[in-house]
């Protein structure tokens, strides 16, 4: 068993880098697919989606643009349930297809919240693209059609994902250990 610690927790390989890799340019060649023509926004939330959307975008085949927006809800490992935008979008969306590339949709209070303030822009359609969902703990519906990895309610760090800061380096997803 692969035990890393990062701060004062512990943690073990849940996901290794070459399943992600592989989940990832399999949803990048779906997304190419349903977009084709389509000239997409891809609409990255920070901080945590930068590193899925850089290996997503890049296996996107189909032309496309990529912005980024940056929302905070997490302190230490637990949601606080109130969400901060600190950076915004200034990209106008009216009759354009988006797609919001998240790291992990937990509640999915964060994403509801996002998607309604984006339909208010008028764009075409707004998909997601999520790097993990957590279905168990999801308190609203949401239609994510590209999904790599459906997880547990466990907390995570690795590619991108954080805990306090540290963590997003990891070229794997790795699991707390209680």
């Amino acid at each position: 068993m692969n035990t890393i610690k990062v701060k004062d927790l512990d943690f073990t390989v849940s996901i290794p880098r070459e399943e992600i890799q592989k989940r990832v340019a399999e949803l990048a060649r779906q997304i190419s697919k349903d977009m084709e023509g389509k000239n997409p926004l891809f609409v990255a939330v920070l901080n945590g989606s930068f590193v899925f959307a850089a290996d997503l975008i890049r296996g996107v085949d189909t032309p496309c643009e990529i912005t980024f927006i940056r929302l905070a809800s997490y302190v230490g490992t637990e949601s606080s349930g109130n969400v901060q935008e600190l950076m915004g979008l200034k990209e106008d969306i009216s009759g354009r297809s988006v797609v919001v590339v998240e790291d992990i949709i937990d509640s999915g209070l964060t994403m509801k919240g996002l998607i309604d303030s984006l339909k208010k822009q008028n764009p075409a359609e707004i998909r997601i693209a999520s790097l993990l969902v957590k279905p168990g703990n999801m308190k609203v519906e949401l239609d994510i059609p590209y999904c790599c990895f459906r997880i547990p309610n466990d907390f995570i760090v690795g590619y991108g994902l954080d805990y306090d800061g540290f963590g997003r380096n990891l070229a794997d997803i790795y699991t707390v250990v209680k």
